[in-house]
């Protein structure tokens, strides 16, 4: 491959996308580091005259808000347990198992990210009212799956299909049964893939909050994205607050993302090219 005869244009250009991207972010810190009084000014400056911490005092003192930082971990934990537990298996069986119909069930998983979040919400909260599982864990970990469990299949069934089927084979001859197979042959193999699914899911489950207002009538299960909204009120937002609130909810998100980086950007690429 030649290389491109300008590479400081595609830097450039990149800077630039990156920058759009990155300007949201940057607002959200900036507005939690300025005074309140200075926040909804007409004409507001792209950095704060005056840092101050006034912000972040009023967001860590809210009450709840360490109980809503554990159920979101909880509840994060929960669904990359549960969708790697049903995700894998399902997408070994879609890669290597001849059976009918597999197409149109991937296919299916492929339309099942479709449909919007709210969508879903009704169909859900009658389904886990029914069953007794509103304002528990384990019906908001279900919800969340429902969003990360097709992704999840698309993503790890082209690397499970970039495995060679003779180290499979061979694992089969020597007595190996099939879950044997999977957990000591495939999965060390498709290591890069199941943390980028297991990244994501975490992200996706810790940044849900149509399903934690739904299906959580209360602050005892309901994650730290729905205590955002206690900052908005009948007669005006504490904007200050706010910002501060979610600059502390995406310090989780930037941490995985720095951690997992290599595994992410690796496990979404993998099995793009068959060797």
């Amino acid at each position: 491959m030649r290389p491109p005869r300008h590479p400081w244009l595609l830097t450039a250009t990149a800077t630039l996308i990156t920058a759009v991207f990155l300007l949201p972010v940057y607002w959200m810190v900036k507005t939690s580091l300025t005074p309140p009084e200075r926040i909804q000014t007409p004409d507001p400056r792209w950095a704060p005259d005056r840092v101050t911490g006034e912000n972040y005092s009023t967001a860590l003192g809210y009450e709840g808000l360490t109980r809503a930082l554990l159920n979101s971990l909880v509840i994060s934990s929960g669904v990359v347990a549960l969708t790697l537990l049903l995700g894998v298996p399902l997408a070994y069986a879609l890669a290597r198992l001849r059976m009918r119909g597999s197409g149109a069930m991937v296919l299916a998983l492929l339309v099942a990210q479709l449909p919007p979040a709210i969508v879903l919400a009704a169909p859900l909260f009658i389904l886990e009212r029914r069953a007794g599982l509103t304002d528990t864990y384990l019906g908001l970990i279900a919800a969340d799956t429902t969003l990360t469990l097709p992704f999840t299949v698309i993503v790890l069934r082209p690397v499970l299909r970039s495995v060679s089927p003779e180290l499979e084979e061979a694992a089969l001859v020597d007595g190996c049964g099939l879950p044997g197979v999977l957990l000591r042959v495939v999965l060390p193999l498709m290591v890069p893939g199941v943390v980028a699914a297991a990244g994501l899911s975490f992200l996706i489950g810790w940044g849900e909050f149509l399903f934690g207002l739904t299906l959580a009538e209360g602050p005892d299960v309901q994650p730290v994205t729905v205590l955002l909204n206690a900052f908005i009120g009948q007669h005006g937002t504490s904007w200050g607050a706010l910002m501060a609130t979610a600059t502390l909810i995406s310090i989780p998100v930037v941490c995985v993302f720095a951690v997992f980086q290599r595994f992410i950007v690796g496990g979404l690429t993998a099995g793009s090219v068959r060797g």
